[in-house]
């Protein structure tokens, strides 16, 4: 198995809840505006394909995934069959292809748990950006105030899943404060089975200098620094940290 598909990604008996797991999508609206003139546009880390199918109307999208269960239900999506879906991995993936927009959003950039794997997916972004296109990702700021840790108590809620009916969710968290890493557990069941499904995941939080000198470092140019999806401008306890930027001209 790919050391990136960790079994919440991996597992389809669990990867059929991902789409229900309760969190908003700013970045979809965000990202529809920006990919608005381009005509190509790669979405690494895709999952389900969310964003990937959002985008696929009049252009041409490639959406790329360490994880199977999620590209099997990418596949499923309406739009589903105008997306090229690649399992791949997006340290390593070279498409010999160039797009107008790279983007790796959902918090993908934090599931690479070191500092090589994260300029390797950085080089990544780069190799695959045209001279005039774009690149955007997220990564929750670590200087943020809010808590970072979850219990059962505080999680839980219910949803109505399509196959299933009513669910219960939760999540679970533990952060360690010097590997700045937060290991979680999302928990399902089905109320009318009593069947449960339940699986973990890493993820990574790196300072903003940090990711501003792997972009450097790769031949990226930030042209705005985001701490949040509405665009505002990013302040040091900013919920977000959001690069959006080009390829330094040659």
């Amino acid at each position: 198995m790919n050391d990136l598909v960790e079994p919440l990604y991996a597992e389809p008996d669990v990867a059929q809840f991902y789409d229900f797991r309760g969190a908003a999508r700013p970045d979809l609206a965000f990202c529809r505006k920006l990919a608005g003139n381009a005509r190509s546009v790669l979405d690494l880390g895709c999952g389900t394909g969310e964003l990937a199918a959002l985008l696929s109307a009049g252009r041409r999208v490639v959406g790329v995934d360490p994880a199977a269960a999620m590209l099997d239900i990418a596949r499923t999506r309406p739009d589903g069959s105008t997306v090229d879906w690649i399992e791949g991995d997006a340290r390593t993936i070279r498409l010999d292809e160039r797009f107008d927009l790279v983007a790796l959003t959902g918090h993908t950039f934090q599931v690479f748990l070191t500092e090589a794997d994260q300029r390797a997916v950085i080089e990544t972004i780069a190799a695959h950006l045209k001279p005039s296109g774009q690149f955007i990702f997220d990564s929750r700021n670590p200087d943020f105030p809010g808590g970072k840790t979850r219990t059962k108590e505080t999680t839980l809620r219910r949803f109505t899943h399509p196959g299933h009916g009513e669910v219960e969710a939760w999540n679970e968290s533990t952060f360690d404060d010097a590997a700045q890493i937060l290991s979680y557990r999302n928990s399902y069941r089905v109320l009318k089975s009593g069947e449960a499904h339940t699986a973990t995941a890493r993820i990574r939080y790196t300072p903003k200098n940090v990711i501003a000198e792997l972009l450097q470092e790769s031949g990226l140019q930030v042209e705005g620094w985001f701490g949040d999806w509405t665009e505002s401008t990013f302040e040091p306890a900013s919920k977000e940290i959001i690069p959006l930027g080009r390829a330094v001209p040659q």
